[in-house]
């Protein structure tokens, strides 16, 4: 018979690449509640976990769940006759133990389900967000963009989708006139333009541009939400962007802007290249905050800022409110408040394409908040 330590470490690699079978899922389990495997877990952690770069709960927050575990009736009898003797590693291995009991909140349908155990009430199920945006011409007609694609090709001639399906609405002969695509909350969209610049649109975003930008004497566009830019290289032409209380000028480089109008703060962070921001020259992996008249600038992990791109949320020592404001933008849904939640922070990442259930679930097992879901209101509670 197979080495058990080795059968653990398959098992728990498996989980972290979402590959993992309910069988498999059962074995796991069944071998984590075995002290003898106490040791095999953490020497996985100590090769494998550790370099992990996202982790689905801060050591707090795992410790809290931690405890949770151990105090279930289930793991207890599974427990009888033995001493529990995880405490030697409580804090490192609530981590892997949170996730595999917790985490399969993000799995996808076909596999395991956890039954939830947070305290979440809710009347129905609220979806994900989706492939939604409209576009708006010169002349004020709207065109809304098929919810079976992804992204939108500007040119001279005519509009695209991604896989060359013609929309068929001629653009006109003037350089100087302008469109704008607009997503909603719950929306999103990619959009090429006529330069060969790709920006992906997050929720409730509206982005104006020139319909002949490859032909026109300035790449301007002007934002209101958040983007991901990939600026196509011109080193004749700029390409700015223009948004609340700043100017980013660009010749051909990766960057995420984050200005919605009704928050005071806007965030600009570099991938790859060089920006300006106000003359403020960033380098990669450095996002500037402006507040107010108050500028900051910090060193940042830029891939994490653009997790919404990726099918993500990624939080780090995020507030609730923050978190919530997130949330309600992609699942088009008003938060209300009950008590004050201004000292909550939370760590962790999960899907934005999961149910909003699993989400708010996942926060309540830190028993920080509760939460109660009334139609497309979502009621926050200490």
């Amino acid at each position: 018979m197979r080495n058990e330590k080795y059968i653990i470490q398959d098992l728990l690699e498996k989980y972290t690449n979402r590959q993992i079978n309910e069988d498999e899922y059962r074995q796991l389990l069944s071998l984590i509640r075995e002290y003898e495997s106490v040791d095999d877990v953490e020497l996985f952690m100590d090769k494998d976990w550790k370099d992990l770069e996202e982790h689905p709960f801060s050591v707090s927050q795992s410790e809290a769940l931690y405890q949770r575990i151990i105090k279930d009736p289930s793991y207890i009898q599974q427990k009888r006759g033995k001493q529990i003797g995880l405490w030697r590693w409580a804090i490192s291995a609530a981590a892997v133990i949170a996730m595999v009991l917790i985490s399969t909140l993000m799995y996808k349908k076909e596999q395991v389900k956890i039954p939830l155990t947070g305290k979440v009430e809710q009347q129905r199920l609220i979806s994900p967000g989706g492939n939604k945006a409209t576009i708006t011409l010169a002349n004020g007609e709207q065109i809304v963009l098929s919810e079976n694609q992804n992204g939108i090709v500007i040119d001279d001639e005519q509009l695209t989708y991604n896989d060359g399906t013609v929309l068929g609405v001629p653009q006109g002969s003037s350089a100087t006139l302008t469109q704008t695509i607009t997503t909603p909350k719950g929306g999103t969209y990619q959009i090429t333009l006529s330069d060969g610049t790709k920006v992906w649109l997050n929720a409730a975003t509206s982005l104006t541009y020139s319909a002949h930008m490859g032909t026109s004497k300035k790449r301007l566009v002007k934002l209101d939400g958040e983007a991901y830019f990939e600026v196509a290289k011109d080193i004749k032409k700029p390409f700015v962007v223009e948004s609340k209380n700043q100017t980013v000028e660009v010749l051909g480089t990766h960057f995420n802007i984050n200005s919605y109008s009704e928050e005071s703060i806007s965030r600009t962070t570099l991938l790859e290249g060089s920006v300006k921001v106000n003359n403020t020259l960033l380098e990669p992996n450095q996002q500037v905050v402006l507040h107010g008249n108050k500028t900051q600038i910090l060193n940042v992990d830029a891939e994490r800022m653009i997790a919404w791109k990726n099918g993500k949320f990624i939080f780090k020592s995020e507030s609730l409110e923050s978190i919530m404001l997130k949330i309600s933008r992609w699942y088009d849904v008003e938060v209300i408040y009950k008590g004050d939640f201004s000292d909550k922070v939370f760590t962790g990442s999960i899907s934005r394409y999961d149910d909003i259930s699993e989400i708010l679930d996942k926060i309540s097992f830190t028993k920080a908040a509760k939460f109660k879901i009334e139609g497309r209101r979502i009621i926050v509670m200490p």
